[in-house]
């Protein structure tokens, strides 16, 4: 063999064992789609909590997985594009958080994996059931329907007069109706007459109280949704300017200035939805993870508030408080 034979011959196969190794050294990237009906702003701390969940699983942001962040700002309207807009993407997963974000990912793709945590997978036909999910979408429920007559009897306790409730609402959100009515029962029981007032966008905040205090309601229960979410703060303003007591559902409103709230805690949930995402990555069916439902929940309670507006709480309420916001300081509730 001439050397230039022997040389070519060499530089081949050192060549051709190259490839394996450098193949080896840059593995695919997995690709994650975020849906969010609200704005990043809107509730922080949810967004903190889901990036927690994946970094204490060792995916590091931009490292070692990519995330395309779509948030529709409270328009509903605008999720079906955005969902797909991560499906043309080819994203590994969703991760929808709220159910309206997972309606639109369902229409989306049938075969795209979907993390999901919304209100009733299996009463809004996203799921089949909550053992054995089926399809491409699994994830976590939070519960907020059910816990609508535990709501409307703390707030009974604390305002033991009251006899009319505002309910507000938007009624474009595929999952209001269905916590419309499962309040309605409770309502019954507990002899109160429910006042549904409707917002569809952030200008029908001002009419919609007016319209509370016209019709002389005596509390307020906002079901939440994207818009309401958004209009967090405003909400919480007006109804202490109206000096009305309001039962949130998530905790987020009484840090805020909200008076109470009780509620699935929805960070825990968001970070727990990170696990889901681990396991599809790692081959994972959605259709054979089981949902998982919250086993813990919390009664914030905002005595600065109560004093603003004028309304003691009963020490009864106090005692079951997981937390309470005093003037200056907060300290764990009696439980």
């Amino acid at each position: 063999m001439s050397k230039k034979v022997f040389c070519f011959t060499l530089g081949t196969v050192v060549l051709a064992l190259s490839f394996p190794a450098e193949a080896q050294q840059t593995p695919k990237i997995p690709r994650l789609g975020v849906l969010r009906a609200s704005s990043p702003s809107a509730v922080p701390s949810r967004q903190d909590a889901f990036r927690q969940g994946l970094r204490k699983l060792g995916y590091v942001e931009d490292q070692n997985i990519l995330i395309e962040y779509r948030y529709a700002e409270g328009k509903l309207d605008r999720l079906p594009d955005l969902a797909a807009e991560l499906v043309r993407l080819k994203v590994d997963v969703i991760f929808a958080q709220s159910t309206a974000a997972v309606q639109a990912a369902k229409k989306a793709t049938t075969t795209v994996p979907i993390v999901s945590v919304s209100s009733d997978p299996v009463g809004d036909g996203l799921v089949t059931s909550l053992a054995r999910p089926g399809g491409n979408i699994t994830g976590l429920a939070n519960l907020t329907s059910e816990l609508a007559g535990k709501r409307l009897g703390l707030l009974k306790e604390v305002v033991s007069q009251v006899s009319r409730v505002a309910i507000l609402w938007h009624p474009d959100n595929p999952s209001s109706a269905l916590r419309m009515r499962e309040t309605e029962a409770p309502a019954r029981s507990l002899g109160i007459k429910l006042q549904p007032v409707a917002v569809r966008e952030p200008n029908d905040f001002e009419l919609a109280f007016s319209t509370m205090k016209k019709e002389r309601a005596g509390a307020l229960v906002p079901l939440r949704s994207a818009l309401i979410n958004e209009q967090l703060k405003r909400i919480v303003e007006l109804a202490a300017k109206n000096r009305l007591p309001t039962m949130y559902d998530d905790r987020e409103f009484a840090e805020a200035g909200g008076l109470m709230s009780y509620g699935t805690v929805l960070a825990d949930l968001d970070r727990r939805a990170a696990i889901y995402v681990d396991k599809i990555l790692k081959g994972a069916k959605p259709g054979d993870l089981p949902v998982e439902q919250p086993t813990k929940f919390e009664l914030v309670i905002n005595l600065k508030t109560a004093k603003q507006i004028g309304v003691t709480i009963p020490q009864s309420v106090l005692y079951q408080a997981d937390k309470v916001i005093k003037e200056r300081r907060q300290e764990a509730g009696g439980r």
